[in-house]
Parts: structure tokens; sequence; C-alpha cells
């Protein structure tokens, strides 16, 4: 996941060259031309700039794109019996005719289902019960015929049950259209909005959406409108426009339904403002932003209660009464203080207590506070595993959901009396022909050159030797402070069972140990995060998990960059790489305010404007700094129609390693050209997607088919 994205406005403008047709042994050659990326603070070369093109339609560059994708089919063409059968046992792992577990809202119950072979689920609602005659809301496979590309990212359904308007992508790019239809009778109206943010919320009256519009080059959500029903969309008023740059936007209802509200932030910066539902004109500041001050409020009963980070580095809970809301901050109250081990990601509001979704010890827990003061830990009992709330609609109620995982535990869906300590089991995900007594999960922590513990969470088969001979696959994300947290994979069992272990790298720039994690892997400590992945390779060689032959790493969108960089700086510690969209081109796409996420990530990377920045970024960038040495063997993946990470940037990166790299391992780029940051959507196409790469990567390790 890269949340994130160059245009360097003081570009020279050149003649566009072509590349050379000859492939050879190291893939096609693209074309050098000369062309200075210009900024404040330098002027670099960029001769593969010329791969760039917004319009995504120039012959030149499409032939390219289509010469890397032949060159990766015949290299892969002998790997294809074994990319099969990594798809068949992956699709065997799955319970094709599965169904989510139902929930409540408003008097209806919502479920989604699959039918077998199919790529997209069908949702549906029965009203007063789970067990009453269902009512189909999207048959998804019917919606996706005839698109090469298909998500149905957002829904919602008017407060009076009787309309339900969504959100839909059939290009990839993440522009959204907006269609609305009527329930009972299945028409769909002809409201559409197009070029939107996945955010759909009704006002009060059922007949007014809300949504978010994008500006059309940078794609960032900037403007709230709301549409009437029935009436054009010239006519749609603009309720709040966001003008500064650098920050994102969200909507959407409290849990009491009470009010609608716009939360804009940055990565270091919120402010929320709320309006009744009835009347969604009428907002009013919860607090106002500055830097190094974030916040988000929920509503239920006659109090807001605000996870914030004042005072508060790993945040807290506070509590502000309606009586006191005209006071602003000053009216704030502790719930739940700040601590320096706990890290509380979110939380949900119910009758008599609050549910707490925290951090300790790098693991994701779930905590209970009643009013009264009690506190409810939710137990766990393994040593590396995830909690995370699941769909609680209906805040009257003594039962809290919420999901459970690990390496080796498939993803279960509780439901705990906050009352009783009663918990229930909903739901087990079905995993077919898998056994979780046949495999070990293990916690470790590794030592950082810096003395830093570095959490690694660990999966194999059981019986597996620790004799240093053990192949690896090693995998990280580690920015935004985005944590990666342990789950059981369907399209990884098959690696298991070839005798690879799985190991996650919980390493710097995710909040996995809080704040202060996430505060030593960005900005001008990023590189924390790339020497956290060298160093816990190092470690579990040196523990003798793996052979230091046969270690292959894997990451993608911002975890692309930190593979980019490892590649870079520790080439000899892997065998081979997967890189998938990944943000390589660091500098020059920082200096383009053009390219959508840009404005938002310069409190993650940093202005490439300020010369300490600049100079920091320009030392680590993939891009910039292939050298001419020896890499890995290299999988690197992208889609034309990327709007979080722009294909051109793994284009010129695959280009200039082309050039570069002494040695004879094999770099395959592989183009899906009908999708973007995601890959392909459908459940099997992705997992098609997958086995492509696995084979690639274990016929590297030298697995077996």
């Amino acid at each position: 996941m890269r949340m994130r994205w160059v245009t360097a406005t003081m570009l020279v403008s050149l003649a566009v060259p072509v590349f050379a047709q000859g492939a050879g042994p190291r893939g096609p050659v693209a074309a050098k031309k000369p062309y200075q990326v210009t900024s404040p603070n330098g002027t670099r070369e960029d001769e593969y700039y010329w791969l760039r093109d917004d319009s995504r339609k120039r012959p030149d560059m499409l032939a390219y794109l289509a010469a890397e994708n032949a060159y990766a089919d015949a290299q892969l063409a002998a790997l294809k019996p074994l990319q099969t059968k990594l798809y068949e046992e992956a699709v065997a792992h799955i319970k094709q005719d599965d169904s989510s577990v139902p929930f409540l809202k408003n008097g209806y119950w919502y479920a989604s289902r699959f039918a077998t072979g199919a790529d997209y689920p069908v949702i549906e609602r029965r009203r007063g019960s789970a067990t009453a005659a269902p009512a189909v809301l999207f048959d998804q496979p019917a919606m996706a015929k005839g698109h090469n590309f298909f998500a149905l990212s957002n829904w919602s359904v008017s407060p009076d049950n009787r309309m339900v308007a969504w959100a839909e992508d059939t290009v990839g790019r993440r522009q959204y259209v907006l269609k609305v239809k009527d329930i009972a009778t299945g028409r769909v109206l002809a409201d559409t909005v197009s070029n939107i943010e996945p955010n759909i919320v009704w006002a009060g009256d059922n007949r007014t959406i809300l949504y978010i519009a994008k500006d059309p080059v940078t794609l960032r959500g900037y403007r709230v409108m709301a549409h009437a029903l029935g009436t054009p969309v010239s006519a749609d008023r603009m309720l709040y426009e966001e003008k500064d740059d650098t920050f994102q936007m969200t909507i959407g209802r409290t849990t009491d339904d009470r009010y609608v509200c716009i939360a804009v932030q940055s990565t270091v910066s919120d402010e929320q403002r709320c309006a009744p539902a009835t009347r969604p004109d009428a907002f009013t500041v919860i607090a106002p932003r500055r830097r190094e001050f974030r916040y988000a409020a929920d509503h239920l009963g006659e109090r807001w209660i605000i996870r914030t980070n004042r005072d508060a580095l790993n945040y807290k809970l506070v509590t502000l009464a309606d009586r006191d809301a005209a006071s602003g901050v000053a009216a704030w109250r502790d719930l739940v203080p700040a601590s320096d081990t706990v890290f509380i990601e979110d939380f949900k509001p119910f009758s008599g207590f609050v549910a707490i979704d925290q951090r300790a010890g790098g693991n994701r827990m779930i905590r209970l506070l009643t009013d009264s003061g009690r506190s409810v830990p939710v137990q766990a009992g393994e040593p590396a595993y995830r909690m995370g709330l699941s769909t609680n609609e209906e805040p009257d109620t003594p039962w809290v959901r919420y999901t459970y995982s690990s390496l080796v535990t498939p993803t279960t869906t509780f439901e705990i009396n906050a009352r009783t300590g009663e918990r229930r089991t909903l739901k087990v995900t079905p995993v077919p022909g898998y056994d979780p007594s046949n495999y070990v999960t293990e916690r470790l922590w590794a030592p950082a050159r810096d003395g830093t513990r570095i959490p690694v969470s660990l999966v194999y088969r059981k019986g597996l030797k620790r004799d240093g001979t053990a192949p690896l696959f090693q995998y990280a994300y580690g920015s935004y402070g985005y944590s990666t947290d342990p789950s059981v994979d369907p399209g990884q069992i098959g690696l298991l069972d070839r005798g690879v272990i799985y190991a996650i790298a919980h390493i710097r720039g995710g909040q996995e140990m809080g704040r202060r994690w996430y505060d030593d892997g960005h900005l001008l400590k990023k590189k924390n995060s790339f020497t956290d992945f060298i160093d816990v390779t190092r470690y579990l060689v040196a523990q003798k998990y793996a052979a230091p032959g046969r270690v292959a790493a894997m990451g993608g969108s911002a975890g692309g960059l930190l593979m980019g960089a490892v590649a870079n700086m520790a080439p000899q510690d892997y065998k081979v790489m997967v890189a998938q969209v990944p943000f390589v081109d660091v500098v020059t796409t920082m200096l383009d305010a053009s390219i959508p996420l840009t404005t938002f990530e310069y409190d993650e990377w940093g202005n490439p404007a300020d010369k300490p920045y600049y100079d920091y970024m320009l030392s680590y960038s993939p891009y910039d700094n292939v050298a001419a040495q020896a890499y890995p063997a290299l999988y690197v993946g992208t889609g034309l129609w990327d709007s979080q990470v722009q294909y051109y940037e793994p284009a010129k990166w695959v280009a200039r390693l082309r050039e570069r790299k002494t040695d004879a391992n094999p770099l395959l780029f592989r183009i899906d050209m009908e999708a973007g940051h995601g890959g392909k959507s459908g459940r099997f196409e992705r997992l098609r997607q997958k086995a492509e790469w696995q084979a690639f990567m274990l016929s590297q390790l030298g697995v077996a088919g």
C-alpha cells in the first residue's frame, strides 16, 4: 500500500525517443535521452523521463511496455506449470460459496455472499431477521460484466431504507462514479456524479447525498458537495472546500447518526467539523487545526469521545459533554490517559462502555472500558496475533464484534459481552485443506544496528529443521504509520508446504510499537526502515532460520520503495526481490505537486524544496541510486492506471537497472494494462497474478515445484 505520488515543473522539453526493439538476454532496452530535472536544490539527469505519459496513449510508450510484458511472458513460460499449480492450490484453500457474518443496521441485516466460481460477491439484506428472505442490493458479478476492472468501493442506504447510493470504478484509477437506485424496484436513477472519492453520506431528508469531488488533475478530494436527487449535477451545492493541498478529506456520520462530519487530515494535523444530519450545512469545528495536533471525534448520547495526541504521544481518549462543546479543547476531560507502552489505534462508543482498539508489545488487541471504570481486556493465546473491531453499527447492545487472526489461525469473528465477559464465535473463515496444527508461529525480536529490537512475526510448517538451509520469504511495509498484522493467507499456504519460512518484519515507519516507532521511520529518519529490514534478514540467517543464499524479499507501494532502497544498499543479502507498484522515484515525484498524493506527503517524506530534505531523499531514492553493481533477481509489477504510484516510476527504474546492473540475474517487469494500484479486481484474478511472481520467486530460491 502506498497512501501516496512528479512533475518537476521546471523540466526541459525534448523530443520523445523510442526504445530499442532488440531485447536480448537482459530484456528490452529503453532509449536514453538527455533530460534535465531542475529543482531549487539541484539539477539531475533523468534519461528515462520520456516514459512518462499522463495520457497513457502515446504509441512509443505503450510499445515499450508491451515489449516488457512480452519479455516477461517469454522468461516465465517455463514456469507456467508451477504458476498454474500454485494458483490451483490457492483456489483450493478458498471456500468458493462463502458468505459474511450478517450485521444489523436500522432494522435490516446486511451480508455478502460469493457463488462458486464468482470473482465478486452479491450484497443483500434481510428485514427484521438474519434468516428472513433476502433482497439483493448489488449483484456484483452482473455489474462487473463487460468491464476488465470493477470495484464497488462504498455504498450507503438512505435513513428511510428506500434508496442506496454507491461509488464504483471501472478503470482502476480510483476516480469513482456516484450512482443511486430505488431498492424496491431496482431502478437506477439518472443521478450520476463522476470523479469523486468513495465516501458517500445521506442527509436526514432522504434525498440529499453528500460526496467529495476530486480535482481532475491531482485527483485530490477537495470539495464536499451536496446533491439533491432529481436535480442536475451543475446545481449541486458546495458545503466545504479544503484549500490547503497538504490535507486529505473524508466524510461520515457519527455512531448515533445525529451528526455528519467532515474530517480533514495531514500527516501531523487534523480538523473535524460536524453538523446535524438534518441540517448538513451548519458545520461547527470541533477543534481548529495546528501542527502536531491530531484528533478524531465520535458522538453518542450526550457526549463526544475523542482520540487525540494532545499531550499524548501514543494517543489518549477524552470526552466532551454536549453542554460544554462551545468551550472547545479547554473542556476536554481524560477518559483513557496517555501511556508510554500502549498505543490507542481506534475506538467505538457503545451505550455504557467504549471498545478500545490498541497496540502493545507489537500486537493489536481489544479492551472494553465500562462507564463505571471497569476494564476488560480480550485475551489471546498466541505470541503474534491481530485483533480488530469488526462491524458494529448498533451501539445499544452489550455485544462487541471483533476479529482475531494470526499466521496460523484463520480470521475468526467473535462477539464479546462487555457486561458478562461471555464470548461467542460467529464465524471461522473456512480454509479448505488447511490444518492449523501443521504450522508454527513465533514472535522474535531482531536487534537492529542501533540497538533497537525489531519485532518479527514468523510462520513455517511443523517439523522444519532450523539448520540454516531453509528458504526465507520476508515481507514488510513500514511507512505512514501503517502496521502490518499477521493473518492466514490462502495464497501463501503453498509456500509453507514447500518448506518456505514466511516472516513479517515490523520495521520502523509503521506503528506496531507506538507512535515513536513511526516517528523514527519517516522524514529524516526514513533510512531506519531500510536498515531494520536488512538487520532482520541478517538476524534470521544468523539464527539459522534461513540459508544465506535463499532469501526472498517483497514489498509493495511504499514497501516497493523499501525493496528498491534495500536492493541498492544490500543486494548481496537477497537472492530474489519482488517490488509491486513501487514508489521508487522519490525526489522527482515529490517535486511535482500535480501528481496525485504529492502535496499530502511532505510530512511523510519531506518537501524537496527544502535542501536538507532534498539531500536526504536523494541519498536513498532507489531510482537515483541505481549503481553499477550486481542486483538480486527482480520481479517488478505495476498497473497502467495506478493513481497512487504512477506506472512510469517503476518503468524508469527498470530501464535504469537494465542499463547499469552488472549481473546476469533476471529482471522482469509486469505491467497490467487494465488495472491500477491494487492490481486485478476479483478474488481469483488477484490469485492468478500472485501465482506468477510466486513461481518466479520459488524458482530463484531453488524450491522444487
